[in-house]
């Protein structure tokens, strides 16, 4: 499985804006801090706008915010709005296909691959819905020339 970039972008984003604090700040300021490129960064934050994680203000002193405290965004949340809440794992029931569908019986039981699969995604996305993002934050905190420098980027 492969996640796109967006996915660490908005999460470090995200977190950018809960150390920067206070009010809105604009695309140009977020994506620099990192030297993203900016319209592409734009697509992912109004992914999280369109999520409900981050609020969108127009105009000169616009920008985007934090919607929710972060001890109430969970690394799953993130993870679907960038990538969607889609099955990882598609099915196609290969088990009916070619010579060996020809010869065997119909299926009558979920394929076992499949249950498989599902059970292992279930898990990695209960993983993800355990962790917030205040639980990194915590993680970042022990590193304040981390934290100081983002204040110093987009504060």
């Amino acid at each position: 499985m492969r996640m796109s970039k967006g996915v660490e972008w908005a999460l470090h984003t995200l977190l950018n804006l809960h150390i920067a604090g206070g009010g809105p700040v604009g695309n140009g300021q977020l994506a620099e801090a990192h030297g993203l490129p900016s319209a592409y960064l734009n697509k992912q934050l109004q992914q999280l706008v369109r999520a409900g994680l981050l609020t969108s203000t127009p105009g000169v002193r616009g920008g985007f915010q934090l919607a929710k405290a972060i001890e109430q965004i969970t690394l799953l949340d993130v993870v679907e709005a960038i990538e969607g809440d889609v099955r990882l794992f598609q099915c196609t029931e290969i088990r009916c296909c070619g010579r060996i569908g020809e010869i065997a019986p119909a299926p009558t039981e979920p394929c076992p691959v499949k249950v498989a699969m599902v059970r292992a995604e279930d898990a990695w996305r209960q993983a993800l819905a355990a962790q917030t993002l205040a639980d990194v934050q915590a993680e970042l905190e022990r590193r304040p020339e981390v934290t100081d420098a983002v204040r110093a980027s987009i504060t």
